[in-house]
């Protein structure tokens, strides 16, 4: 008797029915979370995983302004960008963040969570962030 492993096909994707999760981030650790989030959106919780393709799932975050992290880095953390221009750093601190803009911590977390390569923009797409516990999706949603 032979046996052979069925690999997942390009053609095969759009076949498969995408799950939806709700991760609550209440005093949650932010690097944990990322993490867990990361391997829900690249779908390595499903049996037809093929790190080449995207075959993951929906994530919806709740209570994305409640998040946690660990050590001094709440006094110390820095989100930076730069423009290219000579003196366009821009820096803003994690406190800063936390209090205009909780979703784009949440965000830039789990995208450097995820792996470099093509699949990373649809991947992120998929995540939907809330700075609170109401969303707008369906009750359909599994709780993880």
């Amino acid at each position: 008797m032979i046996n052979k492993t069925v690999s997942t096909k390009h053609k095969d994707i759009k076949a498969i029915k995408r799950g939806w999760h709700l991760v609550d981030l209440k005093n949650k650790i932010l690097g944990r979370e990322a993490s867990n989030i990361s391997f829900l959106l690249q779908g390595k919780n499903r049996s037809d995983y093929s790190p080449f393709l995207d075959t993951g799932d929906y994530v919806v975050a709740i209570n994305a302004k409640y998040i946690k992290i660990t050590g001094n880095k709440k006094n110390t953390k820095e989100y930076l960008s730069y423009s290219g221009y000579p003196g366009g750093l821009k820096t803003k601190s994690y406190k800063e963040m936390l209090a205009n803009n909780p979703i784009l911590i949440i965000k830039y977390a789990v995208n450097g969570m995820l792996p470099k390569n093509k699949l990373r923009k649809k991947r992120i797409l998929r995540l939907f962030i809330f700075p609170d516990a109401e969303h707008n999706y369906g009750k359909e949603i599994t709780n993880n």
